[in-house]
């Protein structure tokens, strides 16, 4: 049984699941699909597009679905796709895709924090954390795990690779491999984040062969690619470390702390 308020705007045509809240003031428009166990607090839009899976709570003021912010838009009807159990704090905005063959995706169990923006196109995996004002510009791939500080800016088509932590105030126009702490500005590599990587039973003989491949990659004297190239011939193979190699092998911004 769902609980609707009357004070909410919910189109009849949206698609609304089984024991669904929705409070005073929010807006739904008509192509929008809210699953099971959702929860919409009061001043929430959701707009035409929109995908939510089970269990999502959506925090005051938030936007979902909202029309992208790229001059190569055309009104084309796109989509943003939010997987289940995402916690999506108050004042968050997430625009759909900017093409209609293109979509915006959101996984399961991350958490944006209050005023994240994440721009079109972009592709969040699962348990990622927003810290509060963090900005997620367009066409970036967000891997598994990742933790953004407080006013974070990512810049168009970075990735940002699985189980990294980005420290506040980090201004990110190149790729950030997977399994480091990435801080300052100019943005630069910081060490493994050993603690996250420890609660994910990573053990630490991988944690010292991360640390000799991220040696070849950051101080030595060699490009990205040669880096990778001495990782397979000289840090012993396995899942972590081939995850580093596919990363920086297929860099085309390149890698934060490299030319």
């Amino acid at each position: 049984m769902n609980n609707i308020s009357p004070q909410a705007y919910v189109d009849p045509k949206a698609k609304i699941g089984n024991n669904v809240t929705i409070y005073p003031f929010a807006y739904i428009e008509g192509d929008v699909e809210i699953g099971d166990d959702c929860v919409i607090y009061p001043y929430v839009s959701i707009m035409n597009g929109t995908r939510l899976g089970r269990g999502n709570k959506v925090y005051q003021n938030t936007v979902l679905g909202a029309e992208p912010q790229d001059f190569n838009y055309k009104g084309e009807i796109t989509t943003l796709e939010i997987g289940d159990e995402n916690i999506i704090r108050e004042n968050v905005v997430i625009n759909r895709a900017t093409y209609a063959t293109g979509k915006t995706h959101i996984g399961n169990r991350n958490f944006p924090m209050e005023g994240v923006h994440i721009s079109h196109d972009t592709d969040v995996h699962d348990y990622c954390v927003f810290g509060y004002g963090t900005k997620i510009a367009g066409d970036c791939e967000i891997h598994s795990g990742i933790i953004f500080s407080s006013g974070v800016i990512v810049n168009a088509q970075v990735r940002v690779g699985t189980a990294a932590m980005v420290t506040s105030g980090c201004r990110v126009s190149k790729d950030v491999p997977p399994f480091i702490v990435a801080t300052d500005n100019p943005v630069r590599y910081a060490g493994l984040n050993q603690e996250m990587l420890r609660s994910h039973g990573i053990s630490d003989k991988v944690l010292n062969h991360l640390a000799n491949a991220y040696r070849l990659v950051f101080h030595g004297q060699t490009s990205v690619f040669d880096a990778a190239f001495q990782i397979k011939e000289q840090v012993p193979d396995g899942s972590a470390v081939r995850n580093v190699v596919n990363f920086i092998q297929s860099t085309k911004l390149g890698i934060i702390g490299k030319l």
